[in-house]
């Protein structure tokens, strides 16, 4: 098997399983996946616009928009008018959201542990930086 349709294979049956992981543990929540995706970004970044967040999420504003309207309405986000622009407003998750991002975030550790209990420290500073490698060249 030629080494691209080998990488291919493997790509898929990572992110198969990656997704599944995923999709079995928000689930377990009552978040769905493009919102707890949403979460996990306003968690790592802090107040974001819509703008930003968007690309964090790879989706159009609309998009986003109709994600942090169901956050607002659920209570995990709020929007904040900025001072010196009143057209512009952040996305915060409020103190509902924050706990959504920790347990989600714990999951997300959770797996990564389960990664790196598998690898050398050799290895999981490759895998770390191909990873930030394609990342940065194709994200």
């Amino acid at each position: 098997m030629p080494v691209v349709d080998e990488f291919t294979h493997e790509l898929f049956i990572f992110f198969n399983g990656f997704a599944s992981w995923e999709n079995s543990v928000i689930r377990a929540g009552n978040l769905t996946v493009a919102e707890a995706h949403a979460v996990e970004i306003l968690g790592t970044y802090g107040p974001i616009n819509m703008k930003n967040l968007a690309q964090k999420l790879g989706v159009t504003t609309g998009t986003t928009t109709v994600t942090v309207d169901r956050l607002e309405k659920e209570g995990y986000a709020q929007r904040e008018s900025v001072k010196e622009d009143r057209r512009v407003y952040l996305i915060t998750l409020t103190d509902k959201g924050k706990k959504a991002f920790a347990e989600h975030h714990k999951y997300h550790n959770t797996l990564t542990e389960q990664v790196l209990s598998i690898l050398s420290a050799e290895e999981s500073a490759q895998m770390l930086a191909i990873l930030k490698k394609v990342n940065a060249e194709i994200f």
